[in-house]
């Protein structure tokens, strides 16, 4: 049995940790952990997360009800339910507001792969919902596509939401996702983004998998190039999200399957323009010099 105080205790913790990263302004963002097969703690509504105290965490059923706490459960506490809902193996929620996280949430920006091998190990392949005004049902189902795919997404135009065993690991992904889209921002600044090949993507993918950790994208890919893909991209019309600052890596070769894209849509069309007119510029300076 869970060990309630405890539990608030950390709560707190991981308030003040997002706070403290500026994830989480004012009174952004709402933590949850379940404590029971209907027993779910929560922070409450418009309370800063850098000074939480255990008195203040409420206490709701898995209807969203509030049965415990002084203070109002957070609206997006809905949110959490759905996430409990459909992973009953998972038992705390996190959401908030990183900053570069939510840069790419807000350009509707696709999160580029086959970059940073600890971002492939503990997160893969980040999905973008679609937009729906924060704290009602159709918000809260926005990420159902995607959450049994990943365990960190990005709400369109909002921030994001990851899940874990404990709030511990619910907030790391987090963490992580908000250091590496940094990282890419930074990169892009200094003017390139340069890719690992797809064999060596498929040798972490193995690593992932020996540590425990499943990913869509080894089945989903295992006749396509991974790189270029996304498990994703079928959602991207209905979410406005599309490759505009960061271009998908080449594609690497032998990749046969339904989801073989390159790049953005046409790019692979535009590829074999560019080959033949480069090769039709050679032919025509060859013939002009002989």
């Amino acid at each position: 049995m869970a060990n309630v105080f405890k539990v608030k205790q950390d709560i707190c913790d991981i308030g003040r940790r997002i706070y403290n990263k500026g994830f989480a302004a004012a009174n952004d963002g709402n933590i949850s952990v379940r404590v029971s097969d209907n027993e779910v703690l929560c922070t409450p509504t418009m309370h800063s997360k850098g000074f939480l105290t255990p008195d203040d965490i409420c206490t709701i059923d898995m209807n969203g009800n509030q049965t415990a706490g002084r203070k109002k459960r957070s609206s997006e506490a809905l949110l959490h339910l759905e996430i409990y809902k459909a992973r009953p193996e998972i038992k705390s929620v996190v959401h908030c507001h990183p900053p570069h996280a939510t840069a790419f949430a807000i350009a509707r920006e696709p999160i580029p792969q086959c970059v940073l091998p600890e971002v492939e190990i503990f997160l893969g392949d980040v999905p973008i919902t679609r937009y729906e005004t924060p704290g009602g049902k159709a918000f809260a189902e926005t990420i159902l596509p995607f959450v049994n795919q990943t365990n960190v997404i990005v709400l369109a135009n909002h921030g994001t939401v990851s899940y874990g065993a404990d709030v511990e690991q619910a907030y790391w992904w987090t963490e992580i996702l908000d250091a590496y889209c940094r990282m890419l921002m930074l990169a892009k600044g200094l003017g390139n983004i340069s890719y690992f090949t797809e064999d060596k993507q498929r040798e972490l993918l193995d690593l992932k998998a020996k540590l425990g950790f499943s990913d869509p994208r080894a089945d989903e890919y295992s006749d396509c190039d991974m790189c270029a893909n996304t498990v994703f991209k079928d959602s991207w019309e209905n979410s406005g999200v599309a490759r505009r600052t960061f271009e998908a890596p080449p594609a690497m070769g032998g990749y046969t399957g339904a989801n073989a894209n390159v790049g953005n849509g046409g790019d692979q069309e535009q590829l074999v323009q560019m080959i033949t007119e480069r090769v039709m510029s050679a032919l025509a300076s060859q013939k002009a010099t002989a």
